[in-house]
């Protein structure tokens, strides 16, 4: 094998024409794709790490609120929780006054009728008298005996009635 220098040159010119069109034609479109893809996809990568921290911060937000929805709930139960104690409370302070008037209205009217009953008993016995007095008077009657009797029977007539 024979080495030929003139085919070497060739070549080497022939090279060097192909990679002058490759770089006008080829390389220089394929890179300016390559470089716009590069910038499409650092951009979705800034896109998503913005995205990313926009969730992290709404889901901040959304803790928050779901924090401060818990406390108020927890305000409301605890208000709750008063407002009955206070209203359970009342309720049994009316009750006990209730009691206490209708204990007074009982003892009141005990004591009316109590003063009807001695005052009915007070003219049963006064008219008793009278009829008694009455029968001694009428009978006429001048011993201690007989009016002993009768004296006795008023007292057991009373007795009887009360």
């Amino acid at each position: 094998m024979k080495f030929v220098w003139e085919n070497t040159v060739i070549a080497l010119i022939a090279i060097g024409i192909l990679y002058f069109l490759l770089n006008k034609y080829a390389f220089g479109p394929l890179f300016s794709v390559m470089e716009k893809r590069r910038e499409l996809v650092k951009q979705q990568l800034s896109e998503a790490a913005q995205t990313r921290e926009q969730a992290a911060t709404y889901v901040e937000e959304q803790k928050a609120a779901l924090q401060e929805a818990r406390k108020e709930a927890y305000d409301i139960i605890e208000q709750s929780k008063q407002t009955s104690s206070k209203q359970a409370t009342q309720i049994i302070d009316l009750a006990k006054e209730e009691a206490v008037r209708l204990k007074d209205e009982a003892v009141r009217d005990i004591e009316n009728e109590k003063n009807k009953a001695v005052e009915q008993l007070r003219s049963e016995v006064g008219a008793v008298s009278v009829k008694i007095a009455s029968k001694l008077i009428e009978k006429e009657v001048s011993t201690e005996g007989v009016q002993g009797e009768l004296v006795d029977k008023y007292l057991k007539e009373v007795g009887g009635r009360s």
